[in-house]
């Protein structure tokens, strides 16, 4: 009864579909009827959820249709094994009092090539839409793919309609950290690197009230895969400066992590930035102030691990020996460092110093992205000059060359959304010292204003080595939203739109961090709303088998 009243109260939704990847209806039967239209969404099906919504459909009614009410819908995939993938396909309609909530209008279990769920719904609106919902088997492979060739959809007055699709590829995600997990509201600011026994580390912001920056109680969460990021361990909070100077976990946050791995020592150091002090309104970004101590300004905090991110040290302060006390603050990345050929240590980072001209954020003290750097495996550091002003969350990568590429977060594209608009790109050849303007700069990578990730490797196309950069960020100039790798075979001068996947096209906070998980696969650590999401990507899928 409750069901039948439910379906009474569906009203279905007028939704507007973009351009790609529809698919439309052929009718031999009755050719007078409108075009049945099919969006396939760019979104990834998550094990932890039971719902992920696909495909949205949406069925035109004029007055010369003959059709009333939708009985089945058959989806026709090109997977022999999809029933092993998926545990259960849903349609979805939206309630009358709530387009928000999800109806259920029908739904299977019984998964194969060609799957058919029986419903009875009604068509009587001028614009009709219901979505097809996939939910994956719990332990299915986080590598499967899925490919949904046709859908047929049977109506009532014997009214058949087959919608052929665009070549689509739905793949499968992990939320490694979900939002309320282990008591904690908000996981965020990604960075990942592999070991040399191939172990994933995961590196995170653990913020416990809320999603605010710094100043708050925040600590470095840390997860670990064995399997290539199939399954990961338990958090472990690898930084936490408890109740520092007497003051509350609330005033002695640690966040926006950095890792990077030593494949010389096999050592993992994380770089976090903390403050003691200020109040749990304040944003450290303002609040931190000139000076070299913990009351007075960001701190330079490292963590290694010797034994393959099993056990931790304790917190180490590099602020002395890297900060200017000028500056209003020092910070590393986030994301990841590199270990380069010869075995320096770089991180990225970014400094606010006083330029004398007001910041483009409005403030007195503007940003630049830097490195910070180790000649002698982490006894002592130190830190270039600034690439740019203005620039802020960066990431570096070692060209062919042994020079270092600094891939910057630029404040410029705030406003900027014109064909200058992009990510910032410097190289230096003395270790951050000098710094000279990549051709790519503020215009072959769009951002609306994010943190990104780029990683360089080699691989074998055609027979022979080729050295290929990596890129990932939300692929958008005005919102977090498209989250895309894209791939460059010349060090970074082009981004061929033919060497991109879209994962997510969903809208996040939008920070990445990217590793090779192995020879062929890479893995992408990125933010959702609150949660962090993990997938899978082989090599051929990006370069397309070049």
């Amino acid at each position: 009864m409750r069901k039948l009243i439910f379906l009474l109260l569906f009203l279905v939704q007028i939704t507007s579909f973009g351009s790609c990847n529809q698919g439309f209806a052929t009718n031999d039967d009755v050719l007078s009827e409108p075009e049945i239209t099919i969006h396939m969404k760019k979104v990834p099906v998550f094990l932890q959820k039971s719902v992920n919504e696909i495909a949205v459909v949406n069925i035109p009614k004029t007055e010369n249709t003959q059709y009333e009410r939708l009985t089945s819908a058959t989806l026709r995939f090109s997977n022999d094994d999809v029933k092993n993938t998926l545990k259960k396909i849903q349609l979805l309609g939206r309630a009358a009092n709530n387009a928000q909530e999800s109806l259920q209008i029908g739904e299977t279990s019984s998964i194969g090539k060609e799957t058919t769920i029986t419903v009875d719904l009604p068509v009587s609106d001028p614009n009709n839409s219901f979505s097809f919902s996939f939910e994956a088997q719990e332990n299915t492979n986080i590598e499967n793919q899925i490919q949904l060739e046709t859908v047929i959809l049977e109506f009532d007055h014997n009214t058949k309609q087959s919608i052929q699709l665009e070549k689509n590829t739905i793949r499968i995600g992990h939320i490694v950290r979900q939002q309320g997990q282990d008591n904690c509201d908000t996981y965020r600011i990604p960075g990942m690197v592999t070991t040399n026994k191939g172990t994933l580390i995961a590196v995170y912001d653990a913020r416990y009230n809320n999603s605010k920056d710094l100043q708050e109680d925040i600590d470095i969460g840390m997860s670990r895969s064995t399997d290539g990021g199939q399954t990961w361990e338990p958090m472990k909070i690898i930084m936490d400066m408890g109740e520092w100077g007497g003051r509350s976990q609330r005033l002695n946050g640690i966040g926006d992590p950095c890792v990077l791995y030593d494949n010389n020592t096999n050592t993992i150091w994380v770089a976090a930035l903390w403050i003691s002090g200020a109040t749990e309104k304040d944003m450290l970004w303002w609040a931190s102030k000139p000076g070299i101590s913990p009351e007075e300004t960001g701190q330079f905090i490292l963590a290694k691990s010797t034994d393959d991110g099993l056990t931790w040290s304790e917190p180490i302060n590099i602020t002395e020996q890297i900060k200017d006390p000028a500056w209003q603050l020092l910070l590393q990345g986030p994301g990841r460092g590199i270990c380069t050929d010869d075995g320096t240590l770089v991180f990225p980072a970014q400094f606010k110093s006083d330029t004398g001209d007001k910041a483009l954020d409005g403030g007195q003290f503007t940003c630049h992205s830097t490195i910070v750097y180790s000649k002698d495996q982490g006894e002592t550091w130190e830190i270039g000059t600034g690439a740019k002003t203005n620039t802020t969350e960066a990431q570096v990568v070692e060209l062919p060359d042994g020079s270092l590429m600094l891939n910057m977060r630029d404040d410029r594209n705030r406003k900027d959304k014109g064909d200058t608009n992009g990510r910032a790109v410097s190289v230096s050849n003395d270790w951050g010292k000098t710094w000279e303007v990549h051709p790519s700069s503020n215009h072959a990578l769009p951002e609306s204003n994010c943190m990104a990730s780029i990683i360089g490797t080699e691989v074998t196309l055609n027979g022979s080595k080729k050295n290929v950069l990596f890129f990932s960020n939300p692929n958008n100039k005005n919102e977090r939203k498209n989250m895309t790798i894209k791939a460059s075979l010349d060090n970074g001068l082009t981004w061929p739109e033919e060497l991109q996947v879209e994962l997510n096209e969903q809208g996040g906070y939008g920070y990445s961090c990217l590793t090779m998980v192995d020879d062929e696969t890479i893995g992408i650590l990125y933010e959702g709303v609150k949660e962090l999401y993990f997938q899978k990507i082989a090599i051929a899928d990006i370069l397309k088998n070049k």
